[in-house]
């Protein structure tokens, strides 16, 4: 199989889909790979890095989507990507279709076979190519958060960790799945005073078990939500529903009840947000006010820190990828379930039921999108 590489063009992303030790691997199994020049230079992978290992080096993007049989990313295809993808072509890479409509018809258009990191799940029904991109959401949360208090950011003027005879800030983290978790490690970990909210009942008992007296684990329900925002000094959200949109937890009005200069960060952004003012920022511009709440919305938010990034996220994609490559799309995905969960768009077909029922479109089963072939 020929494999393409393209650079990455969201606003500041520096990941790229394959390290040059996951190109050599693919190589070593009789596949081809090109790469866009310069789609490592975010990661300090160089061209003659690739190259060295045997890879193709490809001029521009549209070089790369024009040999393919697969593409693979890590964000998203861009309107001017979409574009260049062809009925049969295979597309892995992040997609969180469910709150993007103009992505998805064009995907539906391009009559490719796209498959989502974020719904491949595993025996137990985690998502494993989402944790160690949640799990660095999850820290940087925090870094991102305790930087947007900064008076100079907007923000209180608080530090996170306080000092001797200084309270400490409030951290409320609204989920206590990975990105919750992770982000309650490093606010911890500064000394802050650490709430999280979830409710699930075996959740909230594992994070008491794990965190003890040093943070507070409760169940959500509305009054407790609107009572800890409120009194919050920095509000994380980290709330996931697999495939589909976030909800929105924290409404326009229970802004009001905020402090000033309060900052909540939404890193369920890239399934529309969980605030109901959240809308997506870059790392250009990350955060924006409203009400006198600072919010950051950054949508790519692991792009930051892309080395530890692209590493974490071929660690668990490289298997699959070797799979699909190996075996073809359909056999790979008909032998192995869990990697048929993450078949988004087949043949102008929405096979993901999550995205169909977020944007009121019909939905095909892989199984049958598939037997169509």
């Amino acid at each position: 199989m020929h494999i393409g590489v393209p650079k990455e063009i969201k606003n500041h992303e520096y990941r790229v889909g394959l390290t040059p030790e996951s190109v050599a691997e693919l190589i070593s199994s009789g596949h081809q790979v090109s790469v866009e020049t310069g789609a490592g230079a975010g990661i300090d992978a160089s061209d003659d890095d690739y190259k060295n290992i045997g890879a193709q080096i490809a001029k521009d993007a549209k070089s790369i989507f024009a040999i393919a049989d697969m593409i693979v990313k890590v964000k998203e295809p861009l309107a001017t990507e979409r574009k260049m993808l062809r009925k049969g072509q295979i597309l892995f890479t992040y997609l969180h279709l469910a709150p993007d409509v103009e992505q998805t018809q064009d995907l539906i258009k391009s009559g490719a076979t796209c498959i989502a990191y974020e719904t491949v799940t595993d025996k137990n029904g985690a998502l494993p190519l989402l944790k160690p991109m949640s799990q660095v959401a999850g820290r940087l949360s925090v870094q991102a958060g305790a930087t947007a208090l900064e008076k100079s950011h907007g923000g209180r003027g608080v530090l996170l960790g306080g000092v001797p005879g200084v309270q400490p800030a409030k951290v409320v983290i609204i989920g206590g799945g990975v990105v919750g978790f992770n982000a309650a490690q490093m606010a911890v970990g500064l000394q802050a005073d650490v709430t999280i909210l979830d409710m699930n009942p075996m959740t909230l008992e594992k994070l008491e078990n794990h965190f003890g007296a040093s943070a507070t684990a409760l169940y959500s329900s509305k009054a407790i939500l609107a009572e800890q925002v409120a009194n919050a000094d920095l509000v994380i959200g980290a709330v996931l529903v697999p495939g589909a949109a976030a909800p929105k937890l924290v409404s326009r009005d229970m802004l009001k009840t905020m402090k000033s200069g309060a900052v909540l960060v939404d890193v369920a952004i890239d399934q529309g947000g969980c605030f109901e003012t959240s809308k997506a920022t870059t790392h250009q511009e990350p955060t924006y006010i409203i009400d006198d709440i600072v919010h950051y919305c950054v949508a790519n938010m692991p792009g930051g820190v892309a080395r530890t990034s692209t590493y974490a996220l071929n660690n668990v994609t490289l298997p699959h990828t070797l799979r699909i490559a190996n075996m073809g799309w359909k056999k790979a995905l008909e032998a192995d379930h869990d990697l048929r969960n993450g078949l988004n768009v087949h043949n102008g077909e929405i096979t993901c039921e999550p995205v169909a029922i977020a944007q009121s479109l019909d939905y095909t089963p892989p199984e049958i999108a598939m037997a169509k072939d």
